[in-house]
């Protein structure tokens, strides 16, 4: 079984455990201390949110502030379009930004949002036989019903 995790750094720990329990997401006490916070997605899907001092441990490369360059595009896929929106919604009352509009696709449906540390994530949603069987195949079926 392979398992994802992702290191992003915070300014503030607090803050941002409460940002991403605000998204829908747990915390595995068992990961979290007062360097880090283990943010679960899902049973695969973590995210490791460790103050810049402890990031810095991990790596002898420069720090990339993310609200200025910009290093990976994660993308996490929800259930439905309207997952997508209130995804979005819940990660701006919580002090994130939802920049730009919303890409619609037809089989594809996604959206950005900025945390309060500048990391982005785009949730998205594809519609199921569109991932099946490839976007120019769903769309060529569709173009003809």
């Amino acid at each position: 079984m392979t398992h994802i995790f992702v290191n992003i750094a915070t300014d503030d720990l607090e803050r941002a455990k409460a940002y991403y329990t605000a998204l829908g997401c747990e915390l595995n006490p068992l990961f979290t201390d007062d360097n880090a916070a283990c943010v679960v997605w899902d049973e695969n899907v973590f995210f490791m949110v460790l103050t810049k001092e402890y990031f810095s441990t991990f790596n002898e490369k420069e720090y990339a502030d993310p609200r200025t360059h910009a290093q990976v595009l994660l993308s996490i896929s929800r259930e439905s379009r309207e997952a997508v929106d209130r995804t979005i919604e819940a990660g701006v009352a919580a002090g994130g930004e939802a920049p730009g509009e919303p890409q619609d696709y037809g089989f594809m449906y996604a959206r950005d949002l900025i945390d309060p540390d500048g990391n982005g994530i785009q949730f998205m949603w594809m519609d199921p036989e569109a991932a099946a069987k490839g976007p120019e195949a769903y769309m060529a079926e569709q173009a003809q019903v």
